[in-house]
């Protein structure tokens, strides 16, 4: 009231206009960061990059003697079984997970990071933030249906039979939170 007020008629103002994020949506976000993360089992290094290039080999081979150049379910056979080989070799180590590192992981991979450059030459990607104050809630839903396929594409699809049965089970574990 008291600025509206003050400005004379005929003066020119300035707006910047966003919607309002949805916060109950912004909860269902990290539910479903949630689930992802209950669901991973980290498995980074057990199987080394000789290993994977042996796996890999194989598969070509196959297809070769198939005569064809390239089998999406060979392929997707052998990341399923290295997946597995994996799994088991993690069974006897003590795993530390953290949410917050997982969760810069699943933004970053989602495309939602700034990248910089440091004293060396290398580069970093860093995830943007998701604050209210940062993101309006156009940008916020893109960052949820991204985030939600890299989730399916590397964890959830083992444990679920699609991506809205991955939501719908975010949304009822939000119910009883």
């Amino acid at each position: 009231g008291d600025f509206l007020r003050s400005v004379k008629i005929g003066e020119w103002i300035h707006a910047d206009f966003k919607r309002v994020r949805n916060y109950a949506f912004h909860k269902r976000f990290f539910k479903l960061l949630q689930l992802g993360f209950d669901y991973w089992t980290p498995t980074g290094g057990t199987v080394t990059s000789r290993e994977q290039k042996l796996i890999s080999g194989f598969v070509n081979f196959l297809c070769g003697s198939a005569g064809q150049e390239y089998t999406p379910a060979l392929n997707e056979a052998a990341e399923q079984y290295l997946h597995n080989v994996a799994t088991l070799r993690t069974g006897d180590v003590a795993l530390l997970k953290s949410f917050d590192a997982f969760r810069e992981w699943v933004t970053v991979q989602a495309g939602f990071y700034t990248e910089h450059f440091y004293p060396d030459g290398s580069r970093g990607r860093r995830a943007k933030s998701i604050a209210f104050a940062s993101m309006d809630e156009t940008e916020f839903q893109q960052v949820y249906k991204a985030v939600l396929n890299v989730l399916w594409n590397w964890i959830l699809f083992r444990k679920f039979s699609s991506p809205e049965e991955v939501e719908n089970v975010a949304a009822h574990l939000l119910e009883f939170a």
